[in-house]
């Protein structure tokens, strides 16, 4: 039986074999004029206190006009309005029905007037009932009365608002999303106080039923990409959608790319300005990060920062981005070509330096790169995992002594330690290419140690063919280089003023182009 029925006893059976978990708790209780009710929620989930100030006490208060499935009766007053309606019907059984129908959206509306509870909807089938229970939400059951009563009464435990750990700036909000998808609503509400923003809530996960938001501006995102990408959310058939990341893997159109083809922040401040220059957001419950499509590789050179600071600083900065990721990425593989390919590329007094700081080494240049990096990966793994304080101590003794023991015990060489030392902290000035670079890292040490520099101008080379032929939804991974659109290189590499940003970006096919304006009457 998928619908409610009238029997509060029915209703009760229903559920219990539909919920048997013990934490769904069941609470009884009876109007003024004895007519049982029940409210059924999940423990430790709930406001319980809010339950019985606004629903339980409330009703307990209240003369329900209503004869029950367990022989409870109506009032006096009532008995003879309902005497007197009964000799004025006819003797139609069929006239019965419809009459008893009328009767019922009254009893509805006088319960959910009595109920103090903005959050309030009626529902009439037990699957709808069983999900919002799961949810959170308490379900409020009358005998007599087949519909059934959401309560929005929800109390997760949730962590305060607080800077993100992976977006840190010195000028700008410091708010970030939390895990809450609710608390991530009013954070991106509080910065788009418009009507446009629109907000879609799917579920996805057939164990899990995660709430994920579809969010964007209407009239400036693509209705296309838009619809595009709530199509892939409809058709995903997974048990569990534990994070965000879960949907960006989905979502990906290639699925074994090295490059990140899904924007990610935590922070609402860029989310809505993501959102404002026509991009399509997604907000998963229980995830700090939101996502953005379409994404291009600049975003990654990018940071919230960069808006706040002057064009000069932030083109400096951005330049100084860029040149730092190309010596995280290719300062290693260098290294180690040279020493086996190319030694003229270095300089005569660096040579000789090299030369007799690498004399009696066990190890061959390529090999010797590959422990070194393999011992810093392994540092930083241990480093996250390990508990705070004892990470601490874990990367004195990495970085100090058995860096500096295994230089003095001839097994590494000075250079080779600086180099990647040099390397990691580098590809960090990007946070967001941490995983792409270490993969490159060690596909341009591979190629360097086999091939050496002609190798490198190789994989330099398939690596610009694959960005330049990639994709996402629609939009180049290379864009504005590739293809070239001039307007955008405003705001790719370099960093023009907010005047000579007028217009959005043309690679995401906005349908309103001018976000600024210089006076009222511009259009």
């Amino acid at each position: 039986m998928n619908t409610l029925s009238k029997s509060l006893k029915d209703n009760q059976t229903t559920l219990q074999k539909l919920l048997p978990s013990e934490d769904i708790l069941y609470y009884s209780f009876k109007t003024e004029n004895g007519i049982p009710c029940l409210i059924v929620y999940a423990d430790g989930v709930v406001n319980k206190e809010l339950l019985g100030e606004l629903v339980a006490r409330p009703l307990s208060h209240l003369h329900l006009p209503l004869t029950t499935q367990n022989g409870h009766t109506m009032s006096e007053t009532n008995k003879k309005a309902a005497q007197k309606n009964k000799e004025s019907r006819s003797e139609n059984q069929n006239g019965n029905d419809k009459e008893q129908q009328s009767e019922e959206p009254d009893i509805t509306n006088l319960i959910k007037t009595t109920l103090l509870f903005p959050e309030l909807k009626t529902i009439t089938n037990f699957q709808e009932g069983q999900m919002e229970i799961l949810d959170g939400n308490s379900l409020l059951l009358v005998d007599g009365v087949n519909a059934g009563f959401i309560v929005g009464a929800k109390f997760l435990p949730v962590r305060a608002v607080m800077e993100p750990p992976t977006d840190v700036t010195v000028k700008g909000p410091r708010e970030g999303f939390i895990e809450d998808i609710k608390i991530n609503m009013s954070l991106l509400r509080k910065r788009l106080k418009t009507p446009n923003l629109r907000m879609e809530t799917l579920r996805v996960g057939k164990q899990s039923y995660t709430a994920v938001t579809l969010c964007w501006l209407d009239g400036v995102a693509d209705d296309n990409l838009k619809n595009q990408i709530k199509d892939k959310l409809d058709n995903i058939q997974i048990d569990n959608v534990a994070d965000s990341s879960y949907i960006a893997a989905i979502l990906s159109p290639r699925k074994h790319s090295v490059f990140h083809t899904v924007g990610t922040t935590e922070k609402p401040d860029l989310f809505a300005a993501k959102l404002s220059e026509g991009r399509i957001g997604i907000l998963v419950d229980g995830s700090p990060i939101a996502l953005t499509l379409p994404y291009i590789l600049t975003e990654d050179l990018q940071s919230s920062e960069d808006y706040f600071v002057s064009p000069f600083m932030a083109t400096t900065i951005r330049l100084l981005r860029c040149i730092a990721l190309l010596v995280a990425i290719l300062l290693p593989a260098f290294y180690v070509s040279t020493q086996l390919f190319k030694l003229q590329l270095l300089p005569l007094g660096l040579t000789l330096t090299i030369a007799s700081s690498i004399r009696n080494l066990p190890l061959s240049p390529s090999l010797e790169m590959f422990v070194v990096l393999l011992l810093l990966e392994i540092l930083k793994e241990a480093s996250i995992r390990m508990p705070k304080y004892v990470g601490m101590s874990l990367s004195v003794v990495g970085a100090l002594v058995l860096g500096e023991t295994a230089v003095s015990a001839g097994f590494l060489s000075t250079p080779a330690i600086i180099i990647v030392a040099f390397s990691g902290i580098c590809l960090y000035t990007v946070p967001n290419f941490v995983e792409t670079g270490s993969i490159l890292r060690w596909l341009f040490l591979f190629v360097a140690g086999s091939i050496g520099p002609f190798g490198i101008v190789l994989l330099i080379a398939f690596l610009l063919y694959y960005l330049i032929s990639a994709d996402a939804f629609g939009t180049p991974l290379l864009a504005p280089f590739s293809p070239l659109i001039t307007a955008d290189l405003r705001d790719s590499f370099v960093k023009y003023n907010m005047f000579s940003l007028k217009k959005r970006p043309f690679f995401l096919k906005s349908g309103n182009k001018t976000r600024l304006r210089t006076s009222k009457n511009e259009k």
